[in-house]
């Protein structure tokens, strides 16, 4: 019997319990009455102000005016204080610190780069027709709005639409100066967001008249230079304020497009644009047709700059970055160079035909537009670089950029570190071709086929996949990958299974520097002198350190020797040059986007790549054609009456290249080796030139004439 205590106290806790589960229910049903007696004295409390009709529409209006203003506030505060984040340090974007002039191998000027800079002119001293020139085509509202010319957007938009050629363009002066003081050129929304309100800071900050002074003086305006002042001295080799008004509409035309409108690259293009600009004057009223009738009829001359048009731009934009390294750690307090560098004008000349004309004939076929080439000496000195079709379409340089895949013109690294990690192997070789699976990506070959057991020189010759993947899982993919960099590569990339296969980023100055297999590292170089205007040396690549040797002779043989298969007898068969010792590799990236050809001669070493820049699949391209015809061409071209060197490794005997004496009838070897570059024409008309003066000279009996013997010039093709 239990407790008669314990029982109490149960009954005691359960009447407890329903005590406050009663409270808990009575205050939640009081809370939720209270609530709803509030609601009604608010709900009577606003139907005082309760309005309809035609009234309740003003006041949705208004009411959700204020809630988009409130949202829009805090939207344009969150979006501007990236853009004022620009102005916190006071100082604008920096025009190009140095002045350099370049000089080409030989010491010959090939282009300039740098600053070209005058701001000493007040604006009151500049043409009234240059200024008026430039506001009737840039900015005809620009002493009315604040900043952002709404009306002139709106107008440009609606223009564009209809398709009209209008000259007038929808951003203001002041937006394009925040452009040229504070960002960069980049087409994003971030960046024309950014230079909105950046506008409207330099219209709160300067006067309208100082906007357009910096305007006139930050500027580019083509072939290097900044404002107006640099421009009218290097277009038309005077001050700015003696240009007349042909030439003031022709420098207001280049404020958009300076570089499609630049006289000394398209002066056709720059005539037609200054009377464009022409026309607008008269369409603003600055101007009566009258008045620019003389302009019409006399338009502007420039100085002849076609040398610098046709300059290896592509080289000397990578130049300049390279300089501009070397002088910012120089100490040196100048701001004008001299640079020496390595290119050869002819060479150089041979590079562009090879390679454009390549594209021009079959890339529509191919439904390739864009390629690129670069041409090292095997010890590194670049003798030629190709970034593109046309410069002034595009100076995006291609060829130094490491965004492409190589393909299998990345198997050079495969088999070499096979060759230094495994010393039982030579190109001879058997291995086995079967497919090795790397989880669940199991590698095929180009034909789909499946092959046996074969020999690496086999299986390099005709680009067999599974070899290079087996390769890599006997070697490890951390090995290939070092080496990859030890030799040339320098864009960092994952080591992924596909690895073997070329899946990694490179650009083509590091193939070509790769593909130098002379048993030392020979990293490009575009650079071997640097002093000042007055000839203080600042750089002299001489003092640099000697070559590395980072391959054993046997791979670097053994390679050669592989490579020389791929061109007699493989995939690169189009490489073949008469006379010649060439060797090489091709390469082919996935949907055909990417195709390769690097190899070398005794002489050269020259790394080719086509594609398009939006990485749009060609058709059906590979390394063994365009490439390979590109490359044979250039070297076809590069190889003419000079001394053929041999290839290490390679069982090849080019013909001799011999100056004989015609006195003693016995053939000499040169004392001094001529500068690469006779096109088969030139040579012919030296040979010409020597026959004509052998001839002269044949009738005094002490004097020798001089005989040229040279192989054959080789075919164009």
């Amino acid at each position: 019997m239990q407790d008669p205590f314990y029982h109490k106290e149960k009954r005691r806790k359960k009447t407890r319990m329903l005590a406050a589960d009663a409270w808990l229910d009575s205050a939640l049903y009081e809370f939720g009455q209270s609530l709803g007696r509030g609601y009604t004295r608010v709900e009577d409390f606003f139907s005082r102000f309760r309005v309809s009709g035609i009234k309740r529409l003003f006041v949705e209006i208004l009411s959700d005016g204020f809630s988009f203003l409130a949202i829009g506030m805090v939207l344009v505060t969150a979006l501007a204080l990236p853009a004022f984040d620009a102005t916190v340090t006071g100082r604008f974007n920096k025009a190009e610190d140095f002045a350099v002039t370049f000089l080409d191998r030989y010491g010959n000027e090939i282009g300039r780069r740098g600053i070209r800079s005058d701001d000493s002119y007040p604006l009151d001293k500049l043409p009234d027709y240059l200024i008026k020139a430039t506001l009737a085509t840039e900015d005809r509202r620009f002493y009315e709005h604040w900043g952002i010319d709404v009306v002139g957007t709106l107008r440009a938009l609606v223009s564009n639409a209809q398709g009209e050629n209008s000259t007038q363009g929808g951003s203001s002066i002041t937006q394009q100066l925040a452009k040229n003081l504070f960002l960069s050129s980049e087409r994003t929304l971030e960046r024309k967001i950014k230079e909105a309100f950046l506008s409207v800071w330099l219209e709160w900050h300067y006067t309208k008249d100082e906007i357009l002074k910096l305007y006139f003086d930050r500027a580019y305006m083509g072939g290097g230079n900044f404002g107006a002042a640099a421009a009218a001295e290097f277009y038309f080799g005077k001050k700015v304020t003696d240009v007349n008004l042909a030439e003031a509409a022709m420098l207001a035309g280049l404020f958009k497009a300076p570089t499609k409108y630049a006289p000394h690259v398209d002066l056709a293009a720059a005539r037609g644009r200054a009377n464009l600009v022409l026309s607008n004057l008269v369409d603003a009223g600055f101007l009566t047709e009258g008045q620019v009738t003389a302009a019409r009829r006399n338009p502007a001359v420039p100085i002849d700059r076609s040398a610098e048009a046709n300059s290896p731009n592509y080289f000397l934009d990578y130049a300049f970055e390279e300089a501009k390294k070397i002088i910012e750690t120089s100490g040196s307090t100048s701001n004008t160079f001299v640079v020496r560098s390595t290119i050869d004008p002819v060479l150089q000349s041979y590079a562009e035909d090879a390679v454009t004309s390549v594209v021009r004939e079959q890339g529509e076929a191919f439904n390739v537009s864009q390629a690129a080439m670069v041409v090292l000496e095997p010890t590194g000195p670049i003798r030629a670089m190709v970034g593109g079709m046309d410069y002034g379409k595009s100076q995006f340089n291609r060829s130094i950029v490491p965004n492409r895949q190589p393909g299998s013109a990345f198997k050079l690294f495969d088999y070499a570190t096979a060759f230094e990690l495994i010393p039982e192997y030579d190109p001879d070789t058997v291995v086995s071709g079967a497919t090795q699976c790397i989880g669940n990506w199991c590698p095929r070959n180009y034909s789909g086929n499946s092959v046996g057991r074969i020999s690496l020189i086999s299986a390099f010759q005709q680009s067999i996949n599974t070899v290079p993947v087996n390769l890599s899982i006997k070697t490890g993919r951390q090995p290939i990958a070092d080496f990859a960099h030890k030799i040339g590569l320098q864009n960092d990339f994952p080591v992924t299974r596909s690895l073997a296969l070329g899946a990694a980023s490179v650009s083509v100055i590091d193939m070509a520097s790769s593909y130098a297999v002379y048993g030392y590292k020979t990293p490009a170089y575009g650079i071997t002198r640097i002093t000042t205007l007055s000839g203080d040396p600042i750089y002299d690549a001489d003092s640099e350190p000697q070559q590395e040797r980072v391959v054993s002779d046997q791979t670097v043989k053994y390679m050669n020797r592989m490579m020389r298969a791929v061109v007699e007898s493989g995939t690169g068969r189009r490489a073949l040059i008469e006379g010649v010792p060439s060797v090489g590799k091709t390469g082919t990236t996935s949907s055909y986007r990417d195709a390769w050809f690097c190899g070398f001669t005794g002489n050269y070493v020259a790394a080719v790549w086509f594609g398009n820049d939006d990485y749009r699949p060609t058709k059906n391209l590979t390394g063994g054609t365009l490439p390979t015809t590109a490359w044979q061409k250039f070297m076809a071209y590069a190889h003419t009456n000079i001394e053929i060197k041999p290839v290490e490794g390679v069982d090849f005997a080019p013909a001799p290249f011999v100056i004989a004496n015609a006195e003693e009838g016995q053939p000499v070897a040169p004392t001094v080796e001529r500068p690469p570059g006779l096109k088969p024409g030139a040579a012919n008309k030296l040979l010409e030139v020597a026959e004509r003066l052998r001839n002269a000279l044949g009738g005094a009996s002490n004097q020798a004439a001089l005989t040229i013997t040279s192989p054959a010039p080789a075919k164009a093709l």
